[in-house]
């Protein structure tokens, strides 16, 4: 495997000092290593990352380097085909991409199509690549052909990385700003909710701690929508929901990540402003599900943004008497409503993953909005 600061040198001998994107969990210890370097900028989605890069290399001359994850690809496709192709601007940038779902390897049903067409879309694309080699001599020597190519053609080149082809490494701990973890807060929710509520969870380790806590409690699980892929998009669906169903509450159990990743969501639905629309941020400041890598959420306003895009009324808490406190107000205020609630990173090491697929989730749901 890859000694990450080996690699990340391999890098910069290359010349490459700016580096940007999203993290990803087959990348989760090379990105913890550039996140410590403190000059990496992690982006609110990949596209952005992309537009980062090219603002760096129009102003520098310099190669920039972008990480990001498979399933996140398709937020890049735009950017990469319109701005720094060779037949428009010809920005040349290094893309570093886990390949989650490689065919032959065992991975959650959200990656299974993005991993099995994951090299035909770069050929498509016509974008050159190769499957970067776990051997740091024969992996330098990938870089180096990367590089010449880059700089020839003014173009960009993929890097795609299958798992466990970087070493293990531990990401700087920062002392916890907070005490209640994400699941306790989640309890706290769910036990304030009625048969009628409908819940609408973000992707990642919520949706896996909401489906543990209704199987704790043997619960249906007919409830939750649990949104196991496409980032960021929560808050929407639940607002499409609960456009058509105004007579019952519809909660999106959001995360700080996944709301920056596509904030003018939350334009719309303050905009179109369903009564029954109840947004809730459990905001831990980080991108743990893939690493823990530090997201700008603590550094917001969450409260301000809310206000200035419509919301009604915005609560927030950091501990379990304040959640348990302020749930009556917050389901019985007129939506769009926020909640935002501040909690530690980390979760159980045993906490397992929804037993049931995702198309069967859907139809339990569905039948249960009919």
């Amino acid at each position: 495997m890859l000694d990450c600061r080996q690699f990340y040198e391999v890098l910069q001998a290359q010349g490459v000092s700016f580096t940007t994107g999203v993290p990803d969990s087959l990348l989760k210890n090379f990105c913890a290593c550039i996140a410590d370097t403190g000059s990496d900028i992690i982006a609110a989605n990949e596209g952005a990352a992309i537009g980062l890069a090219s603002g760096h290399y129009l102003a520098t001359g310099k190669i920039p380097f972008v990480y990001m994850q498979n399933s996140g690809f398709g937020n890049t496709i735009n950017p990469i085909t319109s701005l720094i192709d060779p037949e428009v601007y010809a920005i040349p940038m290094l893309i570093m991409v886990g390949w989650r779902g490689e065919p032959g390897v065992k991975d959650e049903p959200q990656h299974i199509k993005q991993g099995r067409v994951n090299e035909a879309l770069l050929q498509v694309l016509e974008i050159p690549y190769c499957i970067l080699s776990p051997d740091m001599e024969q992996a330098e020597h990938q870089v180096s052909e990367a590089f010449t190519y880059m700089r020839e053609k003014n173009a960009p080149y993929v890097l795609l990385v299958r798992k466990n082809t970087f070493d293990k490494y531990s990401l700087a701990s920062k002392p916890a700003a907070f005490d209640l973890k994400r699941e306790e807060a989640l309890e706290i929710i769910l036990g304030h909710l009625t048969e009628k509520d409908i819940i609408v969870s973000t992707t990642g380790k919520t949706s896996r701690e909401v489906f543990e806590i209704r199987e704790k409690n043997g619960q249906p699980h007919n409830r939750d929508f649990l949104t196991v892929g496409c980032m960021g998009h929560s808050s929407q669906i639940a607002l499409g929901i609960a456009l058509e169903k105004p007579d019952r509450n519809v909660l999106c159990l959001d995360g700080d990540g996944a709301v920056i990743m596509h904030m003018g969501s939350m334009a719309i639905a303050g905009d179109r402003a369903p009564g029954n629309y109840r947004h809730i941020i459990i905001n831990n400041g980080s991108h743990e599900s893939v690493g823990g890598q530090p997201t700008v959420g603590f550094n917001l306003d969450f409260r301000k943004i809310a206000e200035g895009c419509g919301y009604r009324k915005v609560l927030q808490a950091s501990d379990r008497e304040e959640i348990d406190q302020q749930m009556s107000t917050f389901l019985a205020t007129e939506g769009p409503v926020l909640f935002e609630i501040k909690t530690a990173i980390g979760s159980r090491d045993d906490l397992g993953r929804p037993t049931i697929k995702p198309v069967d989730n859907k139809k339990d749901f569905m039948q249960n909005l009919q």
